[in-house]
């Protein structure tokens, strides 16, 4: 038994070697997607940022060298000789200043770890959904091909019969007619297959014509909590507004140093100087350097800050209400999906694909006519669609609850759904109502 955000997955004892489980899907492609690289980089570059935010400048050295000349008044030579001075320069930031800037480089490496996990999040919710899709493709397309291949076993024994009036043979027609309507359809059911191959394949970073099949599987629907919890949970978790609350917090800090950055930075600069025209000199002193903020007071930079960290709260504002839509729309979808399966009868599909069979027997004996024949067929195969493609819409439902609200909905009792389509657990009427 495999448990999935929500989803309960039952794998058959013995699996074929080229077939894999959802869980082990997402597993895989977690490991392998080529696009992590880009965000793990980002996560490297921001730590690269913190490391340069704390570092004190690099001192600078000077050297100058010249000839002196010492003349008398009178005009008379005193001396000639070399005048050459060396010094130091360290520059010191303002008190606060390197802090603040290692907290908006601290916040910038937050903010590239929760894009990391927002991908992750959002990798694993479009692998489920893609290998979910794929496993209903590959299932409506050997439907598709059991009924179809029925009715040309069909055919076969029809035109070994000599028929006696028109009727037989409009009736032949409108079989032949059938098995082309459902030849299309397992043809369509396996290109939609083979492209969403091609995209899991791309996800894996395999080849995209590498093959893949996803085993036979069990989902189990969780009933969420309210619209309102989770209203709350994703207003605490969603990523989205994780990541605008570290923006928020980080242009607060670049605000404080627009206007730390309106005091001047001080350069000290120790020199040593010899001269040797005539007497030796030799001078040891020590240089202070202050910018005056005369005519740059940084007002232009604070004002762009403030002006920042105010769009940066009003974006907040903007997404908390679209996550809150969007949380409410998916939930609705959700639950009216979930009460759509409560009214399914058990084991429908497994029923109509019986009556499917039976109907084939009994036309073959003449006891059935062709009407019912090709409707029984239809049925089957548009019953196992409706619930295989209301699965399908319900696990995206549930996919995008847990990546807006940013928890795990499992662990709740809800409905159990075969996989494929054959049954609904008696416990869906029970626990949806």
């Amino acid at each position: 038994m495999l448990c999935l955000f929500g989803t309960t997955l039952s794998a058959p004892p013995a699996v074929a070697e080229d077939n894999v489980t959802l869980d082990a899907l997402v597993t895989e492609t977690l490991r392998s997607n080529p696009e992590l690289k880009f965000y793990q980089a980002e996560i490297a570059a921001a730590k690269g940022e913190r490391i340069t935010a704390g570092a004190f400048k690099n001192p600078e050295a000077g050297f100058e060298i010249g000839r002196k000349r010492a003349e008398e008044r009178g005009g008379g030579l005193i001396g000639e000789g070399t005048a050459w001075t060396v010094s130091v320069s360290q520059s010191f930031d303002f008190p606060g200043r390197m802090s603040l800037r290692k907290a908006i480089a601290n916040d910038q490496i937050k903010l590239s770890e929760l894009g990391l996990e927002h991908f992750k999040a959002s990798l694993a919710a479009r692998v489920r959904i893609l290998g979910y899709t794929l496993y209903v493709a590959q299932e409506k397309a050997r439907a598709a091909k059991e009924v179809s291949d029925r009715g040309s076993e069909l055919i076969k024994v029809l035109v070994q019969r000599d028929p006696a009036g028109v009727a037989p043979m409009l009736e032949t027609r409108i079989i032949e007619g059938n098995v082309i309507t459902l030849n299309r359809r397992s043809t369509e059911a396996l290109s939609e297959a083979q492209k969403t191959l091609f995209e899991l394949n791309q996800l894996r970073g395999k080849p995209v014509s590498d093959k893949l099949e996803i085993a036979s599987l069990n989902l189990k629907f969780s009933v969420t909590p309210s619209e309102d919890e989770l209203v709350k949970k994703a207003i605490e978790n969603n990523f989205e507004l994780r990541m605008r609350h570290v923006e928020i917090t980080q242009q607060g800090f670049r605000v404080d140093l627009s206007r730390n950055e309106r005091y001047p930075a001080l350069t000290v600069s120790p020199y040593y100087s010899e001269e040797t025209a005539g007497d030796t000199e030799r001078t040891v002193g020590l240089g202070v350097t202050v910018p005056l903020p005369l005519w740059d007071q940084n007002t232009g930079a604070i004002e762009v800050s403030a002006a920042r960290k105010d769009q940066a709260q009003t974006a907040l504002r903007l997404a908390q209400r679209q996550v809150e839509r969007e949380v409410r729309e998916q939930a609705l979808s959700y639950r009216l999906r979930l009460s759509e399966m409560a009214r399914w009868q058990p084991n429908a599909v497994a029923q109509l694909r019986e009556a499917a069979e039976l109907g084939d027997r009994h036309y073959r004996l003449g006891s059935l006519p062709v009407s019912t024949y090709v409707e029984l067929q239809a049925q089957y195969l548009e019953a196992l669609e409706a619930i295989l493609s209301t699965q399908v819409e319900t696990l995206a439902s549930l996919s995008q609850l847990e990546l807006l609200t940013g928890t795990s909905l499992y662990g709740r009792s809800g409905a159990a759904i075969k996989t494929q389509g054959d049954e609904v657990n008696e416990e869906t009427n029970e626990k949806t109502n």
